[in-house]
């Protein structure tokens, strides 16, 4: 179409160019699109409807098998919703029975099993972030989030996606589950299989194990390169409060985390928050402040930050990836009381000012100031340490690991 229009420009008069060149640059474009293009994607897609329909009927289950593991796939390329042609026809058919649907639910429900794997997997924030409540909207029928935003990403969870959904359709065929509808899979499609409920819950568990387990064995997080190309065991913060601590360690394995906020450090198991004291989002402890102010516990680069400023993820030295939460449910506040100095892909210096907060305000909302300081990765390294508990300043040495 671009090379019609600049051709016409050429060659069409300045006078009658701006309504000769868009009427003829439409015209050819819609008559290569119906009178070509069309035409063929109509005819391939008839071949491809009329191959899905036979092979869910190959018996013993074994076409439904192969449909299950090829779904996601005809998903990735926009052409799923075919099949609703498919679906109308068998329920417009003698007995009415969808036998399709099972085997899309088979095949949505392991990618999004494949999909909480990795969420719960990864110690990186933005892909837990992505990966769970991807994991969810697929468990209620819509997988594109977590298809596109992760497993076609790392490729393994795909796979193991296809697994799955390969074993749930087998036994969807093999129990002969037929629904009444179409329209909805995963969860919501327990409505329109009420004569096969034991049956379609079976067909998810299945699907939902056999992709989670995979993935879980398979799926390995790639650890990323530091700045000096990851191959620095002897990188250390520079510039920062404490020499000689970077003296220390300088030439070892060893990485060092300074205190971002002065207060009482408290342990992890006594953060008053469930998921952070379980250890959940990984391993370190929790600081009650007495200063309105986060700063940069190493040199590094700011990774994430929340919408409402309450918490920023930054990565340094040897791959360390650290959030920093302040407060407890203080995502409620919606930003107020907060001021972020920082932003997501910045380069930033240990000690550097990150995030100011007032304890007043959150006091006042009936919110916890304790903050989280953890480590995300801290499962990447052989041994993890915190320095002190008790009184801390600002800058001085909180945690200690080793590659």
């Amino acid at each position: 179409m671009c090379r019609i229009e600049k051709w016409l420009h050429k060659h069409v008069p300045e006078m009658i160019d701006l309504f000769v060149t868009p009427l003829c640059t439409v015209l050819a474009t819609a008559f290569l699109t119906l009178g070509l293009i069309g035409p063929v994607f109509s005819m391939a897609e008839t071949y491809v409807l009329d191959f899905a329909g036979w092979i869910i009927t190959v018996g013993h289950g074994i076409g439904a098998m192969i449909m299950g593991a090829l779904y996601p796939l005809t998903v990735v390329c926009g052409i799923h919703h075919m099949y609703n042609v498919i679906e109308a026809g068998m329920l417009s058919a003698a007995d009415g029975q969808n036998i399709w649907m099972p085997i899309a639910s088979a095949a949505n429900f392991a990618q999004g099993a494949a999909c909480l794997a990795v969420g719960l997997k990864a110690r990186k924030l933005k892909t837990k972030s992505v990966a769970i409540p991807s994991s969810l909207s697929a468990a209620l029928g819509i997988t594109e989030p977590a298809i596109f935003g992760v497993n076609l990403r790392f490729t393994r969870p795909l796979i193991c996606g296809m697994a799955g959904g390969a074993a749930g359709a087998l036994l969807g065929s093999l129990f002969h589950i037929g629904a009444t509808s179409y329209g909805v899979t995963g969860i919501p499609g327990f409505l329109i299989t009420l004569d096969y409920t034991v049956q379609y819950a079976i067909v998810l568990i299945v699907s939902f194990a056999v992709a989670f387990v995979l993935t879980w064995f398979l799926w390995k997080e790639e650890t990323e390169e530091t700045e000096n190309g990851g191959m620095d065991k002897g990188a250390v913060t520079e510039d920062a409060a404490k020499e000689e601590v970077e003296a220390s360690s300088a030439g070892s394995g060893e990485k060092v985390l300074f205190a971002p906020l002065k207060g009482n450090i408290i342990k992890r198991e006594e953060i008053p928050d469930e998921t952070f004291a379980s250890g959940m989002l990984g391993d370190g402890v929790g600081i009650e402040p007495e200063e309105p102010e986060v700063v940069a516990p190493f040199d590094g680069e700011i990774s994430s930050v929340a919408d409402t400023f309450h918490a920023i993820g930054i990565t340094g030295p040897g791959g360390m990836e650290v959030l920093i939460h302040v407060g407890v449910d203080t995502v409620n506040m919606k930003g107020d009381g907060f001021e972020l100095f920082v932003a997501e892909g910045d380069k930033v210096k240990a000690g550097q000012k990150l995030i100011g907060f007032d304890m007043e305000k959150i006091k006042a909302a009936g919110y916890c100031a304790t903050t989280a300081v953890l480590l995300t990765n801290s499962d990447d390294y052989t041994e993890f340490r915190v320095v002190k508990y008790g009184k801390t300043d600002k800058m001085e040495k909180l945690l200690e690991v080793e590659t």
